[in-house]
């Protein structure tokens, strides 16, 4: 990536993670998105622990001859659930400096689709 993108995506980055801090109540739902994987995890900033984590890496991900938009939908239903059963509900999302459209967009989809809510 150009050095003028990168340095776009972590002033934004930084504007995001003024405003959305997570707790053990209301975790941060984090978003790193590479050219071919995706990552997600539930984030308590106050302890510094991760609660859950998914990722397009996962052996309970099926990938086969899904799209990689698809497959972030399988992520966030995955996370969800994973959630859902630690009994968190309600998360504040964070985008990661990237654009609410295509990958992110459909993980944040499927975390909705599996219970949580933000």
């Amino acid at each position: 990536m150009s050095k003028k993108k990168v340095l776009k995506r972590n002033k934004i980055r930084k504007r995001i993670r003024k405003i959305v801090i997570g707790s053990d109540i209301q975790p941060r739902l984090s978003v790193f998105r590479s050219n071919k994987e995706i990552y997600a995890q539930l984030i308590d900033d106050l302890n510094g622990n991760t609660i859950v984590s998914a990722s397009s890496r996962d052996k309970d991900i099926k990938k086969g001859s899904l799209t990689k938009t698809e497959i972030s939908k399988s992520v966030g239903l995955s996370l969800g659930n994973k959630a859902v059963k630690a009994g968190l509900h309600k998360v504040g999302f964070d985008r990661g400096g990237y654009l609410y459209h295509g990958r992110v967009k459909s993980l944040a989809d499927g975390a909705r689709e599996a219970g949580l809510k933000f």
